[in-house]
C-alpha cells in the first residue's frame, strides 16, 4: 500500500502536471470505486471542475478543485494514479506513450478522468480497492474519516514531546501501534520496518515498555526514512508507480522490508519474517533484540 512518501510523491507530481486543468468526462469499469456520492451524481457534478492544487493529509490525496469542492482519493492497496494519453482498444486503455507507461504495472485502468488539454488523468488499480470521494464546500474536515487522522510525523510542530505523548503508555506490539492512522499518520508496513530496523526494535516489543531512548531513537528513525522516502519518490517493490509511470528509487535503500533470508547490512545475520496481527514483520534477530 502506498504510504507517505509514495503519497507525497504522487502529489508533488499533480501539483506539477495538472493544475489548472479541467475535467470534461469520465469514464470507469468499474463504479464501486466511487464511494461518495453514487457514481452518476460523481459523473454530473466531476465534470466542469478546475484542478486548483492537491496536498496529502495521511495516506489520503487530497484534490481542491473549482467550487470549493474536494476530491479524495486513497490508493489503497494496488492504486496508483497516471497521468498521460491513452486509446481504448478492445475494450482495453493503451498508452500512445513509449516508456513507463508501458510497464505492467500500469496497466489496469480502471478510471480515466478526461481533461482539457486532450491527456488524461488515470486511476490505476489491479485489486479494485481504491476509493474516490467528492465533498462539498466544507464537508470533508467534517467527515469522520478525516477527523479520526492522527498528527502528521513530518509537519513542523510535531517534536518528541508530542511523539513521545503518543506512544507512551500505549498498549500492543510497536510495529501495529506505529501503523494505526490514529495516533500518526502515513507510516505503513514498509517504513515501520525500516524505521524499526534503524532504531533498533524489535516489532514485538510492547509500545509500553519501549525506553526514553528507544523512543527517542525511533523518533529520528521514522523521519529519516520518510525523508528518504520521499526523496527517492516512494518505494516500488510491488505495484505503486509515480504520475509518469516510473518506479520510485527507495528499493535500493531498504534494509528490512521484504528482506527475509538476506543478511542484515549492519551485522549480516540472516533477516527473519514474523506475522503480526494479519501482516508481515521483517527485522533482524541480533540487532532488533526483544
Amino acid at each position: 500500500m502506498p504510504e507517505l512518501p509514495e503519497v507525497e510523491t504522487t502529489v508533488k507530481g499533480i501539483n506539477s502536471r495538472v493544475l489548472n486543468r479541467t475535467f470534461v468526462n469520465l469514464w470507469t469499469d468499474s463504479e464501486s470505486i466511487i464511494k461518495k456520492p453514487e457514481f452518476k451524481e460523481f459523473e454530473k457534478e466531476i465534470k466542469g471542475k478546475k484542478i486548483l492544487r492537491a496536498f496529502r493529509r495521511g495516506k489520503n490525496i487530497i484534490i481542491e478543485l473549482s467550487g470549493g469542492y474536494s476530491m479524495l482519493i486513497h490508493q489503497k492497496m494496488t492504486g496508483h494514479l497516471l497521468y498521460g494519453k491513452w486509446k481504448l482498444k478492445n475494450g482495453v486503455w493503451e498508452s500512445e506513450e513509449e516508456g513507463f507507461m508501458r510497464d505492467p504495472k500500469n496497466q489496469f485502468i480502471r478510471l480515466m478522468f478526461f481533461l482539457d488539454n486532450e491527456k488524461m488523468l488515470a486511476l490505476s488499480d489491479l485489486r479494485k480497492f481504491a476509493k474516490v470521494e467528492l465533498y462539498k464546500p466544507g464537508e470533508l474536515e467534517k467527515s469522520e474519516s478525516f477527523k479520526k487522522l492522527g498528527p502528521e510525523p513530518l509537519e513542523e510542530g510535531f517534536n518528541f514531546k508530542k511523539f513521545k505523548g503518543i506512544f507512551q503508555n500505549k498498549k500492543g506490539k510497536i510495529k501495529q501501534t506505529l501503523m494505526d492512522q490514529e495516533l500518526m499518520v502515513g507510516v505503513g508496513n514498509i517504513y515501520s520496518d525500516e524505521a524499526l530496523w534503524q532504531a533498533k526494535i524489535h516489532p514485538l516489543k510492547e509500545t509500553s515498555k519501549l525506553t526514553e531512548e528507544e523512543l527517542e531513537k525511533l523518533f529520528q528513525a521514522i523521519k529519516d526514512v520518510l525523508k528518504k522516502g520521499i526523496i527517492l519518490g516512494g518505494e516500488s517493490f510491488a505495484d505503486y508507480r509515480n504520475i509518469d509511470g516510473k518506479k520510485g528509487e527507495f528499493d535500493d535503500e531498504r534494509k528490512a522490508y521484504k528482506r527475509e533470508g538476506e543478511k542484515c547490512y549492519s551485522c549480516k545475520t540472516i533477516i527473519k519474517r514474523i506475522k503480526i496481527g494479519g501482516r508481515s514483520a521483517c527485522f533482524c534477530p541480533s540487532c532488533q533484540t526483544l
